[in-house]
């Protein structure tokens, strides 16, 4: 595929000089590219390729769970910018395998990569624009398109990726605390806008028993009103009614032994916050939902000293110990934004978001160097891992297909970054299996429960309970392990976790499961009562359900053994 790859640029400014330098290492292929400019607004600059479609099953990209190879004339296409996405997207064969990962060494300036099937002459054609959503005047532009036609595994193809970015493309991310790696109680799906600083920290009380070991407070705490949007965002000041004394609250969390996290949503002023008329004329337009609310321009210094202080000070006014930084992808240039302003010290938007972010981490690391940051799809990219130390799953509540798929993905996209699950909740009335399903599919990450400890059953209390011990037992294997799965094109048939002799594997759709190490443990998150285990003749064999009863224990005699297991149950294998 290497060898038919051909390409050129279309579209770019009238006067601007373009040269492509190619370089070819080991079936990798980098375009260096390099623009002239005069001092002008980049037009949109797309290097289109095309390959072969031999061997083309699908389409892997970091947050499309669409993965069908749709025709040339409706591309799959995915965006990337600093605060949203990340530039890279793979073409995948039907042997499993890399058949071209395309990436950009340029992570904060917009992108888009697009690939589709070409009817006149069966090829793949790939097109990587540059300068997607406009940006500001530039004099010139370099970067590096990065093509990896290896026949490897598709996932070790991402992960060279992921390497290429931190080590040879300078993105290094933000140190990563402990308490970043142990499950945690978020309040959005429990209590959403109703916030009782009683009912809080009985929460707290209910959830530390069960293992976990901080709590988030999201969105309320800032107001008195429960009527959802980002109206009365702005101020941030401690709704007294729902929250009484903030520090006096959050030193009685750090009494029952969890560390504690606040929401803030970075970008938005609402109108009526009493901030509004102070910084009405420092917003980014178009932005928001345009009437109610809106976002901040960073590109203000006293909008980024104004939040960056904001969080400054709530770290050191309530020691607090983290803070869930949202909606970072809201910052856009639109509309009148577009225009110059002298009171601006930063022309480029990209440039202003690293800056507050920057100046953020700077401020928050000198009062704790373990400060949690958590950031959450789409703002995952190896640009904003520099400043935060968590990366969840976008919302997607009761939707195990999402929360596992995306999982995964972050995992595979993210290094040694902590990835967090979206916040797990279910109907309380629901069976205490497919309560379990929800966390089993997103065991590969920290997991993030939302339910109220005092409305389950004692059936799912003793679930959950279980599962929190499970994993914490487990989390070096779950999170240091190399994570591999199967099948991206299906949402994932099944994936596994490799470390030390030691393997964790949870089939999803395939019953069938081999196993190679000396420990194997299988957690049955298919919707089957069985399993059927391929290369464990002679193991010891224990199975239990998903509130850790032991159901049987034996060996095992034959090369191929179905064994029956409850769904969401667990199968330990000893050599």
């Amino acid at each position: 595929m290497q060898k038919s790859f051909r390409y050129k640029i279309v579209g770019g400014n009238e006067n601007a000089t373009i040269n492509i330098k190619k370089r070819e290492a080991d079936e990798i292929t980098y375009l260096d590219l390099s623009l002239k400019l005069n001092n002008e607004i980049p037009k949109k600059t797309i290097l289109k390729c095309v390959v072969p479609a031999t061997n083309a099953l699908a389409i892997w990209s970091s947050f499309d769970r669409v993965h069908i190879l749709r025709p040339d004339w409706g591309m799959n296409e995915i965006n990337s910018r600093l605060a949203s996405g990340m530039p890279i997207q793979q073409l995948l064969g039907f042997d499993g395998n890399n058949r071209m990962c395309v990436s950009v060494s340029d992570v904060d300036t917009p992108i888009k990569i697009r690939m589709g099937y070409n009817e006149e002459n069966a090829e793949v054609i790939c097109e990587v624009e540059f300068f997607s959503l406009q940006t500001n005047k530039k004099s010139e532009y370099n970067a590096t398109v990065r093509f990896d036609f290896r026949n490897i595994k598709y996932y070790d193809s991402i992960y060279d990726t992921v390497n290429w970015w931190e080590n040879e493309c300078g993105y290094k991310s933000a140190f990563v605390p402990e308490n970043a790696k142990l499950p945690m109680d978020s309040l959005w799906y429990s209590f959403h806008q109703n916030l009782d600083y009683r009912k809080i920290i009985q929460e707290c009380k209910n959830s530390k028993e069960l293992g976990l070991e901080t709590v988030i407070i999201d969105d309320g705490w800032q107001t008195d009103d429960n009527n959802r949007g980002y109206a009365y965002c702005g101020d941030w000041e401690v709704s007294q009614r729902k929250m009484g004394d903030m520090k006096k609250l959050i030193g009685e969390i750090h009494k029952i032994g969890m560390k504690v996290m606040l929401w803030y949503s970075v970008p938005f002023m609402g109108i009526h916050s009493k901030k509004f008329q102070e910084f009405k004329t420092m917003l980014l337009d178009e932005t928001g939902d345009n009437e109610t609310f809106f976002s901040l321009d960073p590109r203000y210094k006293k909008v980024r000293e104004y939040l960056s202080s904001l969080y400054e000070n709530a770290i050191k006014d309530w020691d607090l110990d983290g803070l869930k930084l949202d909606f970072i992808d809201s910052f856009v240039l639109k509309g009148k934004s577009l225009e110059s302003d002298e009171r601006r010290d930063y022309e480029s938007l990209e440039d202003a978001i690293h800056a507050l972010m920057s100046e953020t981490k700077e401020k928050l690391s000198k009062l704790k160097s373990d400060v949690l940051i958590e950031f959450r799809q789409s703002y995952v990219g190896p640009s904003i891992r520099k400043y935060g130390n968590m990366l969840r799953v976008g919302d997607c509540p009761g939707d195990v297909l999402t929360n596992r798929s995306q999982a995964i993905n972050l995992r595979f996209t993210s290094g040694k970054t902590a990835v967090h699950s979206d916040m797990l909740m279910w109907n309380k009335t629901d069976t205490v299996e497919n309560a379990a399903e929800q966390f089993i599919n997103v065991i590969y990450t920290v997991p993030q429960i939302s339910v109220l400890v005092d409305e389950l059953s004692d059936e799912h209390k003793r679930m959950l309970k279980f599962y929190i011990s499970f994993w914490k037992e487990n989390r070096d294997v779950l999170l240091n392990g190399k994570l591999t799965a199967e099948n991206p094109e299906t949402d994932y048939s099944s994936a596994r976790v490799t470390l030390n002799e030691t393997e964790i594997i949870t089939p999803y759709t395939n019953s069938l499961v081999e196993v190679f190490e000396r420990k194997a443990i299988i957690l049955n998150a298919t919707l089957k009562d069985f399993v059927i285990v391929k290369g464990a003749e002679s193991y010891k064999a224990k199975v239990v359900n998903c509130l850790g009863e032991t159901i049987s224990e034996f060996t095992i005699k034959n090369a191929l053994e179905e064994i029956n297991v409850s769904r969401a149950g667990i199968i330990y294998l000893n050599k």
